[in-house]
């Protein structure tokens, strides 16, 4: 089932995402819908605040960043209960968008390095450190469980500058290929 879309004003998307247990309701059953509704959506990463459940889970599928980077061909994970232990390495530019921020693309910077402690949908827990293009979706998709959005990393005269399309999109005056839930 493809979930529609939680766009920038709903209050979801600026609250702090709540730990899952292993008993969560469902939980299978969201992960696979989350994987449809990312596909659907054209998107690499998907939080569950973006489909309106605020709970500590998201899925990424950064193979599409294997063309410059090889080790990512298969990479496709679940982020459950996910914490960032360190940040580091030079801070690089890349461009950035995000369903929830429909035909909004800026620049934005972030550490090279980000080394995360996380369970997966098994709950087994991992610690690992990525880098490149797989660590900055990891990245941008955990901001979402911190109630950040990618625009919050700019600087105060492009949020301004953006101010107009941030109304449209909590408005639902944008019509991307996907579904959305409109705040009310």
């Amino acid at each position: 089932m493809k979930y529609p879309i939680t766009v920038y004003g709903d209050p979801v998307l600026r609250k702090k995402a709540t730990v899952i247990e292993k008993e969560h309701p469902k939980l299978e059953e969201i992960i696979d819908n989350m994987w449809e509704t990312m596909y659907y959506s054209d998107g690499v990463g998907l939080a569950a605040p973006q489909v309106g459940m605020p709970i500590r889970m998201f899925v990424i599928d950064a193979s599409a960043g294997a063309d410059e980077e090889p080790e990512l061909e298969n990479f496709k994970k679940v982020f459950i209960n996910p914490q960032i232990i360190e940040t580091k390495g030079d801070e690089w530019t890349m461009n950035e968008g995000c369903l929830s921020l429909p035909e909004i693309r800026e620049d934005v910077s972030r550490p090279d390095e980000v080394t995360l402690k996380y369970q997966d949908e098994n709950f087994t827990e991992h610690l690992e450190t990525f880098k490149g293009f797989a660590g900055r979706v990891i990245q941008h998709e955990y901001d979402h469980l911190e109630g950040i959005l990618f625009v919050d990393h700019l600087s105060p005269l492009r949020k301004r500058l953006l101010k107009g399309k941030l109304l449209a999109i909590s408005k639902g005056k944008v019509q991307p290929h996907y579904r959305i839930r409109i705040p009310k």
